[in-house]
């Protein structure tokens, strides 16, 4: 692959994600985008393979409909920061589906590792806070989670 078939692959990931990722609650991504065998770590899940990522991705959309009465995934922004790497800036936010309305809120960001293809074979997201914290959100009434 030349330099300018790899840059071209890259931008399409960027794109891609770009589109992604601030619907991933409401509908699935792409997977063209990773390698078959992708490695996903995030604070409280560590797998390999497509198949468990898209899994991972069907699950958020279930438990986001299921105990969620809104829920949005806030892209700040997505880029290519090395010549192997993009990163993702964001923000979750919902309202739970509880009589007392509960808020849940974290930013964090998601750095995805490139292959000589520019295929993303590793997604590692990164929390700005813990998941007992965040779990936390859902035992407090609305307004007080959300001066958290």
């Amino acid at each position: 692959m030349s330099a300018i078939e790899y840059q071209r692959q890259v931008e399409q990931a960027v794109d891609t994600l770009k589109a992604d990722l601030p619907t991933l609650f409401e509908k699935d991504i792409s997977y063209d985008i990773y390698t078959k065998d992708v490695y996903f770590q995030d604070p409280v899940n560590k797998f390999k393979g497509k198949i468990n990522y898209r899994i991972i991705f069907w699950t958020l959309r279930f438990h986001g409909q299921l105990f969620f009465n809104e829920i949005y995934f806030d892209l700040h922004d997505v880029g290519q920061t090395a010549h192997d790497t993009i990163v993702a800036n964001w923000t979750v936010r919902g309202t739970l589906r509880v009589p007392w309305k509960a808020r849940i809120f974290f930013n964090g960001y998601s750095t995805y590792k490139l292959d000589k293809d520019g295929l993303i074979y590793e997604h590692i997201d990164t929390w700005d806070r813990e998941p007992g914290e965040i779990l936390k959100q859902f035992f407090r009434k609305g307004e007080e989670a959300s001066q958290v």
